[in-house]
């Protein structure tokens, strides 16, 4: 099943924009706009991850939202 065809692990509805490549729990990697932007202002950014949608929203909301950079990667196929 691809990515395009997935639900937010979280929420169970968004679309997932983002996938935590190194998931703490392996049933929470997809992550839609709005769940991600939740862990980000919390304080819990996913640090190794790839963009899914061919743009970098998930990028672009830790610019906006997070404080304290971290060392985040992207992941490449």
């Amino acid at each position: 099943m691809g990515a395009h065809s997935r639900k937010c692990d979280w929420c169970g509805s968004g679309t997932p924009v983002v996938r935590d490549m190194e998931p703490v729990n392996t049933a929470f990697q997809y992550w839609c706009e709005e769940c991600a932007r939740a862990l980000i202002i919390k304080g819990d950014p996913i640090e190794t991850y790839r963009e899914l949608d061919g743009e970098p929203i998930y990028g672009r909301l830790l610019d906006e939202h997070c404080t304290l950079k971290r060392f985040y990667s992207f992941a490449t196929a």
